[in-house]
């Protein structure tokens, strides 16, 4: 830890010293202020882990999340689950000059890793949440979980790092840092020893970011290429097919599995739809013609499947079979009323 003396500081008496500390990692920690997306009111607070790590990484860099959120129009339902919302990385090189490449893990993570963030990219690595500090209410210390966290400072000497994880940046230290980085220290502490390296990428930077005009412009562009990629048929209607025989499994194998399937089910389509309606209104005010009503559906779909959620938990809870028709019939016509129309005005 590194620190400087200031000679005469008010309270102390005149020649006296204070102490006042420069510790690089804290202060990189206290400067980090979550994007607006992951401040204030949101309907899905637990949003979609991969997406909202990006936004932090991107704005933690000074750039514009918002402009990356085009790929939310290819949502699907699949058969048991809606699509996981991930940034594709064609379009983080094409809006930001980022490149993500996989990392070989030939030795040592903890050695692989400090090379990167040396030279000054991050590293996204899967880790177990048991380490992470930042999951203190849900995994911390409590159980192991896999997640995703960018690293961007190592200090080995100090086994401490920063990373990025779900909605901010954080740090950690000692035992947990022999957890992600160290195995075999880990091992020793009673934590089971990984017989596999885990999936690790790296991110550098290969040329300038856009901004302004310029930045706009291709995310209009990646909307209309995403758009062309958008579920042939309404996916809301294909779940509302498929959602009795779900409820009977749900009753059979009781709450446990029930909240399992809203995690991936209502709270995947809710937050995604969340997203795509924060970037309607950022292309709004970026100048382009996008009618209000597309964004204010893309809220409600994520408005009533929270509603939806809710009301399948008080009747299964009672043990009774609830096929929320009502909510069926919201987001179903709210869905023909954001993304077709969105394929109409934009390509």
């Amino acid at each position: 830890m590194s620190a400087f003396h200031t000679s005469g500081v008010a309270g102390s008496g005149a020649g006296r010293s204070r102490v006042v500390s420069l510790d690089p990692l804290r202060m990189r920690a206290r400067r980090h202020h979550a994007h607006a997306l992951h401040r204030g009111e949101r309907i899905w607070r637990e949003g979609v882990a991969p997406v909202d790590l990006w936004i932090e990484i991107l704005h933690g860099s000074g750039l514009e999340p918002r402009a990356a959120l085009a790929f939310t129009v290819t949502q699907d339902f699949e058969d048991d689950q809606f699509t996981l919302g991930k940034l594709p990385f064609e379009d983080i090189e094409k809006l930001y000059g980022l490149q993500a490449q996989e990392l070989s893990v030939f030795d040592s993570l903890e050695e692989r890793a400090l090379v990167q963030t040396r030279r000054g990219n991050i590293v996204l690595v899967e880790v177990d949440a048991f380490y992470l500090p930042d999951m203190r209410a849900v995994s911390y210390r409590r159980e192991h979980a896999k997640t995703t966290i960018g690293i961007d400072v190592i200090d080995p000497d100090a086994r401490r790092l920063g990373y990025f994880h779900h909605t901010g940046y954080h740090l950690l230290d000692g035992d947990d840092f022999d957890g992600i980085l160290r195995a075999d220290a880990a091992h020793e502490h009673g934590a089971a020893a990984a017989s596999l390296f885990p999936h690790v990428e790296f991110v550098k930077h290969v040329r300038d970011a856009l901004s302004g005009t310029p930045l706009a412009e291709a995310s209009a562009d990646l909307l209309c290429v995403h758009l062309l990629r958008r579920p042939a048929h309404n996916p809301i209607t294909r779940w509302r097919t498929a959602f009795p025989e779900h409820v009977e499994t749900m009753i059979a194998r009781g709450e446990p599995y029930a909240r399992h399937y809203a995690f991936n089910v209502m709270r995947q389509l809710g937050a995604n739809f969340e997203l795509l309606a924060h970037y309607l209104q950022w292309l709004r005010e970026q100048g382009f013609d996008i009618p209000p009503h597309t964004h204010m559906s893309a809220r409600k779909i994520a408005s009533e499947t929270m509603v939806m959620q809710c009301r399948l938990a008080r009747a299964l809870s009672h043990g009774r079979r609830e096929l929320c028709e009502a909510s069926f019939d919201v987001i179903e016509e709210a869905y023909e009323r954001v993304v077709p129309p969105l394929a109409d005005i934009v390509c």
